[in-house]
């Protein structure tokens, strides 16, 4: 197959619709900071996220509510300088955009302004359909995310599969629409039955992102340091780890300390 990664020089929303009508898969994975993204370029990954999941991995919270658009901005030139190729999309925070719209807008626009991404994300369906229309007037591009919410965990309790039911389901596949019809350029599954993901992926026109949804979605999703085994505690069913590199590390890191107390390094190659 013919991919159409072969033949862009930057990714954009145009580029993944084209990859949706052509059946190409969409790869997308995470990133926080300009060494990673360096490297995550020269790979030709498809789309860079720079998630707020970055309150778990860089910051050691629990959940995504405790960071800010300060720090996600931070994170998000530091992501950009990096980045030729790749669309790069950042997420919106929790408080940035649910019940106002005017702030909405507002922290869109410094994300863009102040970090160069290509597009945001944010959560949720019909309820924050004023938010993404206002966003979208700006001409400000918005990947939609349904299914499992981080920023919701304390309105649900839980990280369990969501749409599970029919009338959750139901309006999974509403609030889909929705988004498509506002003008999101695409739209992340999370945590939902496959069956599910499938339809609502036969359904819209727009690219589906997966993360937990199965193989039928347009395009997959992970973090980062989730799949290169870094975040080592991290094991859910729909994650594949890559690599051991969280064992590399520590392994490194104990044989320099070896080296240092052994007086082996530096070496008379080593010094000057």
């Amino acid at each position: 197959m013919a991919y159409l990664q072969t033949d862009v020089t930057k990714v954009t929303t145009h580029v993944l619709q084209r990859m949706k009508m052509s059946g190409e898969k969409i790869a997308m994975l995470t990133a926080y900071d300009y060494s990673m993204a360096k490297l995550l370029d020269a790979t030709k990954i498809d789309v860079v996220l720079v998630g707020d999941s970055a309150a778990n991995v860089m910051e050691g919270f629990d959940t995504t509510l405790p960071i800010t658009l300060d720090e996600m901005i931070v994170y998000a030139s530091s992501v950009k300088r990096a980045i030729k190729r790749a669309l790069v999309v950042v997420d919106m925070p929790f408080g940035t955009y649910q019940g106002n719209s005017k702030q909405a807008l507002a922290s869109a626009i410094r994300i863009m302004k102040e970090t160069g991404a290509d597009a945001v994300k944010l959560e949720g369906g019909e309820e924050v359909l004023e938010s993404i229309c206002r966003i979208l007037t700006a001409g400000i591009p918005v990947m939609g995310h349904l299914g499992l919410t981080p920023q919701s965990i304390n309105k649900f309790g839980t990280y369990a599969v969501r749409a599970t039911q029919e009338d959750e389901a139901a309006r999974l596949i509403h609030d889909a629409h929705v988004l498509e019809d506002a003008g999101c350029f695409s739209v992340v599954l999370e945590k939902i039955p496959a069956k599910l993901a499938a339809q609502v992926t036969s359904e819209l026109k727009i690219p589906t992102i997966g993360i937990g949804a199965g193989s039928s979605t347009d395009g997959q999703v992970l973090v980062l340091q989730d799949m290169l085994g870094i975040t080592q505690q991290f094991t859910p069913r729909y994650l594949r780890v890559y690599g051991s590199f969280g064992a590399d590390i520590s392994n490194a890191i104990r044989q320099y300390i070896m080296d240092v107390k052994s007086q082996d390094f530096p070496n008379e190659k080593e010094q000057y």
